[in-house]
């Protein structure tokens, strides 16, 4: 079955990615020895909980064309497909050193830039009448997320 997407499949995907940083931070706060650490990992989980919160209040923003329901999908399988997607290219299991913060950050950074460029290539995806030029405000967004993140590795090396 083949997809096209509009805005708000885009800003359903992001709000998955920020739920999956939220994992995530918590996660990589569960493994580490100190308490600034574990600390600041938590604040940034709460920065992707903010994100998310972000994320729905624009798409709040989105018209009825943005919205619009461009495949017969009786299944809900776009949905799924959907989060399959945000599930898999951003923020997904992988093995990183949790009780390093450096090595954390990086692997963070790393998964900020991935969804940059997921953003990035989902944009090419939605055509301008369903909303591509709204995917800039999420990127917008993670670039943001980066430049916290890089000067937090700076205090690191």
């Amino acid at each position: 079955m083949a997809f096209d997407f509009n805005a708000k499949d885009i800003f359903e995907m992001a709000k998955q990615i920020e739920r999956n940083g939220v994992k995530f931070y918590e996660s990589a706060a569960a493994g580490v020895p100190g308490d600034k650490e574990k600390k600041m990992l938590l604040n940034l989980a709460q920065m992707e909980v903010a994100h998310e919160q972000t994320f729905a209040d624009l798409e709040k923003e989105l018209t009825d064309k943005e919205t619009a329901v461009t495949t017969f999908d009786p299944n809900d399988e776009a949905a799924l497909y959907v989060k399959a997607l945000a599930d898999t290219k951003v923020f997904f299991e992988k093995k990183i050193d949790t009780t390093s913060m450096k090595e954390i950050l990086k692997a963070a950074i790393t998964a900020e830039k991935d969804s940059i460029v997921f953003y990035l290539g989902m944009r090419d995806l939605v055509p301008g009448k369903l909303g591509s030029k709204r995917i800039d405000d999420i990127i917008k967004e993670e670039m943001a997320h980066i430049r916290i993140l890089s000067k937090e590795l700076m205090t690191y090396k």
